[in-house]
């Protein structure tokens, strides 16, 4: 009974092991084709955000304050008057000043009259050469009295010009340090406000000097050529990119002791006055271009238990295989694989929880447009 009923339990369990094998797809994964091209080499460095112009606002004559003339914050042009001390004082300064100047005129007068004089009878034979000569010397000084209290009238005009106390720059006035009734002393190390200059501003950002030689062995050895034109960018808080493109200034000629670094300054347009100074910053800056450079989007790279990079390459039969890689700078979402692919190298960059190496895969392309639509967080491997 049992040997008969066998054929019929084999006849039944052959159609389930074929529904089994017609279950098994293959998973689809998005991948990308390596394909070398040229890519600007782009460093990020830190760096601080600075005015163009700084001045700090100190009074040139002594005196009490008797008017605050702007708000603490605006936006104040070169002349613009900040504060006004009690002019009487220099008024009364200008009134001498040119009542002296008067007096001295009139000696000038006097003595031109005198030399004249003196010069007509000497010429006569009338009067002795010393006459002359002390009559000549009484008119030159009196005109160098007159230039003398000319001088003291400008000092005594300069000094109440000074009691006015203006914007030396363009910029954003900062608080007033002073108040109304406040003594203030001529040439006084307290400033009574600063103007900060904001647009456009300076970017100081630093790069360790190691880098620099390696840079500089890239050019060097042709790995690297240099761009065109140095492009240099803002990355503010929070990923976003500043609008505007900078232009680089300087790099330093000598390095921090302490440091080991080198300052380099770039200037941006601030006409929004979305740079403020002391605001850090992300600086990117393009220092060369890699003419035949291999990357991959960033979430292709894993790492594996070591700490390692590696990459799932898809071979020509289908199948996934891991490769092992080296990876140098990450920049713009992808990075840059300096050893372990070449060119035409399959690479899956979406699709991970799909399939593991050895598994058969069907491949689709991948582009950025995608990942940001696919709003799913993928699980990476490690």
């Amino acid at each position: 009974m049992l040997a008969a009923l066998s054929p019929m339990l084999a006849g039944c369990n052959e159609p389930s092991a074929a529904s089994a094998a017609a279950s098994v797809v293959e998973p689809d994964v998005s991948v990308v084709v390596v394909q070398p091209r040229p890519r600007a080499v782009v460093r990020e460095l830190p760096g601080r955000i600075a005015p163009t112009r700084v001045a700090e606002v100190r009074p040139r004559v002594s005196g009490i304050i008797v008017e605050r003339l702007f708000h603490q914050g605006s936006e104040v042009k070169a002349g613009d008057p900040l504060y006004r001390i009690d002019p009487r004082p220099f008024e009364v300064e200008v009134q001498s000043a040119e009542a002296a100047l008067a007096r001295a005129k009139a000696a000038l007068d006097q003595a031109t009259q005198h030399a004249n004089r003196i010069a007509t009878l000497y010429r006569e034979k009338a009067t002795p050469e010393a006459k002359n000569e002390e009559a000549i010397a009484s008119l030159r000084q009196a005109q160098a009295d007159v230039a003398a209290r000319s001088a003291d009238l400008a000092r005594a005009k300069l000094n109440l010009d000074y009691a006015t106390i203006r914007a030396p720059i363009d910029g954003i006035v900062g608080a007033a340090h002073v108040s109304e009734g406040a003594l203030v002393v001529q040439n006084d190390s307290t400033s009574l406000a600063t103007i900060q200059q904001i647009d456009p501003v300076y970017a100081d950002f630093t790069q360790s000097v190691t880098e620099m030689h390696q840079l500089r062995r890239a050019f060097d050895t042709g790995e690297l050529v240099a761009p065109p034109a140095i492009n240099v960018r803002l990355e503010l808080d929070g990923g976003e990119l500043y609008p505007l493109h900078g232009k680089l200034l300087f790099s330093e000629a000598k390095v921090d002791a302490q440091t080991g670094k080198v300052t380099m300054r770039a200037e941006f347009p601030n006409s929004r006055q979305q740079l403020l100074p002391g605001m850090y910053v992300r600086v990117q800056i393009e220092q060369g271009i890699d003419s035949d450079s291999i990357a991959v989007p960033e979430q292709a790279i894993q790492r594996n238990a070591g700490g390692g990079s590696e990459v799932f390459v898809v071979a020509g039969d289908g199948k996934v295989t891991i490769q092992p890689v080296k990876t140098g700078a990450l920049q713009g979402g992808a990075w840059f694989v300096t050893d372990g692919l070449k060119a035409g190298d399959t690479v899956v960059v979406e699709g991970f929880q799909k399939f593991t190496p050895g598994d058969k895969v069907r491949t689709q392309s991948w582009t950025e447009a995608d990942a940001s639509a696919d709003m799913i967080p993928r699980t990476r491997r490690r």
